[in-house]
């Protein structure tokens, strides 16, 4: 793949706090413990080994133990379950939704950067082992976020009736799913690839839990990725004494609120992600995840009968904490309590609600770790490339919104001159004369002179538009074919990896996709990478 890049900031589709974040802006600096350079890894490596407690290495180990115990896997990995005993071994994380299929094409793209840091820090640190961990969010309740994919601009869907943790539904109806998958996918032996992956994923085992294992094994077991799911009774158990201090003193209410007010303060008008609550875990049954709240005779359980004294609900999460389910804020913590883990990589919107949390971090007496922006790109085929090219349109002219975008290219590419911008500023200056004659003899009539001003830049602007609007009509086959374009790269007028699978790029690529894209992502470069293949 040849690639080419552009800064996030002018893509348009990254918020201010992400863009200034990867620009690290100092005003930010508080909220985050190391930014992530390459030489910034070896003090996190220092501080996670000096309070990561080696009996939850060995819990850790056991777990996953249980958890591959049906899985085949790679050499790579098995090594890597095994290094993950030791106590200069340490990992990259990245977590994920269920999504059906990996859901959108970024699923690839975090998971990759993980894997690639991982084998970046070896080179640099080649003492320590680094281990690449896909975290996935099985205990999620939001079905409806994660039972489609959209393929060649159709979106195909699991419909089913789910309530409870998603990692726990069975994958009955998924056959009508794997059909209506095969029939878009046509025939050919990558159409088939797929076909046989899902099939095998989805069809061949009991839960979504364990068709996602499958899946994630089966794109990247040859690199080494661990899969961790946190709906585990021992793992859990670790986190009693974190989640003690969130429930029953609201510690973590507390810290991340005064951060958000912090994160306001900054100048930047930044967005604020997500709002902690004043308990932050959920109550997990069968067929059930709902919120813990307070109430004036204990806790209780929302929108359900049951009911706990102060007294009862800290003997269940003793008794049973695999019951207790971490919510956006508390999950974070969870995982660094569990892992040896020096670097989180997530997309904007996860960055953006971690750099909520070093006050609770550091409360809870838990490291931050690095923050890292996962790779983002844009595929373009040859194909396609060679239309831009035909048409004289750059990628990153395709980045702006398309009324502006095509607004450009019309004056570009038009034959009379569409920018009255001249005109504008002689009018300005004749005004600007009649300003001053109307200071001089009378100032009443300086309003009138500015309505007068105000009215006919309008008609400049009206008769622009109007102009324009007729050469898009003379040039309406360039205008379609520009558009089209535009569409099939930003399909949904958004960002191409916010919405296709993975599969339409396989039935091009093959099994070289991934091979492909693992070499041509650079978890830490900070810009935006169009890819052409």
């Amino acid at each position: 793949m040849d690639s080419d890049c552009i800064p996030f900031k002018k893509t348009g589709y990254f918020s201010k706090l992400i863009c200034d974040y990867i620009d690290e802006n100092p005003a930010l600096k508080p909220f985050y413990n190391r930014f992530g350079s390459i030489e910034d890894f070896k003090a996190q490596i220092d501080e996670k080994a000096a309070q990561f407690p080696p009996e939850n290495r060995e819990v850790l180990y056991n777990a996953l133990q249980r958890q591959y115990a049906e899985t085949v896997t790679s050499k790579k990995t098995l090594d890597n379950l095994k290094q993950l005993k030791e106590p200069i071994t340490f990992t990259i994380v990245t977590g994920h939704q269920l999504n059906l299929f990996t859901g959108p094409l970024y699923f690839l793209y975090k998971i990759i950067a993980t894997i690639n840091l991982a084998a970046a820090l070896k080179k640099k640190y080649p003492k320590f082992n680094f281990v690449p961990i896909y975290w996935m969010a099985t205990e999620d309740h939001d079905f409806d976020e994660i039972n489609y994919f959209n393929l060649k601009g159709k979106k195909i869907q699991w419909n089913k009736a789910a309530s409870g943790a998603v990692g726990h539904l069975d994958t009955n109806g998924l056959e009508e799913v794997y059909e209506a998958l095969s029939q878009e996918l046509g025939i050919g032996k990558n159409a088939e690839a797929l076909k046989t992956l899902f099939r095998k994923a989805y069809l061949e085992h009991k839960t979504l839990t364990e068709a996602t294992r499958y899946l994630a094994n089966a794109l990247f077991g040859e690199q080494g990725l661990i899969i961790v799911d946190g709906d585990d009774s021992d793992l859990k158990r670790l986190l009693i004494p974190y989640a003690e201090k969130d429930i029953f003193e609201h510690l973590a209410h507390t810290e991340v609120f005064q951060t958000i007010q912090q994160l306001k303060g900054v100048e930047g008008d930044y967005t604020i992600q997500v709002n902690p609550r004043e308990i932050n875990y959920f109550y997990l049954r069968p067929g059930l995840r709902e919120r813990i709240v307070k109430t004036d005779g204990g806790f209780a359980i929302n929108d359900t009968d049951i009911r706990f004294t102060k007294e009862a609900l800290l003997q269940e999460l003793k008794k049973h904490p695999e019951r207790f389910s971490p919510n956006v804020i508390a999950r974070p913590l969870y995982q660094e309590v569990i892992l040896p883990n020096l670097c989180y990589i997530g997309g904007g919107g996860e960055i953006a609600y971690w750099l909520e949390l070093k006050a609770m971090f550091e409360a809870m007496r838990v490291p931050l770790p690095v923050l890292l922006v996962r790779n983002s790109a844009l595929l373009v085929s040859s194909k396609q490339q060679r239309k831009l090219a035909k048409m004289n349109v750059s990628v990153s002219d395709l980045f702006a919104r398309q009324h502006s975008f095509i607004n450009k290219k019309i004056r570009e590419i038009s034959n009379i001159d569409i920018d009255f911008g001249p005109q504008k500023k002689h009018l300005e200056e004749q005004f600007a004369n009649l300003y001053s004659l109307a200071e001089q003899t009378d100032p009443s009539f300086l309003g009138a002179v500015k309505a007068q001003e105000v009215k006919q830049k309008k008609g400049l602007e009206h008769l622009e538009k109007r102009l324009l609007k007729a050469q898009k009509r003379t040039l309406k086959d360039q205008v379609i074919r520009m558009t089209d374009l535009q569409n099939e790269l930003f399909p949904g007028r958004s960002l191409q990896e916010r919405n296709q699978n993975f599969s339409e790029m396989y039935l091009e690529l093959g099994e070289t996709m991934i091979p492909a894209l693992i070499h041509a992502l650079e978890p830490l470069k900070r810009e935006f990478l169009i890819l052409t293949y």
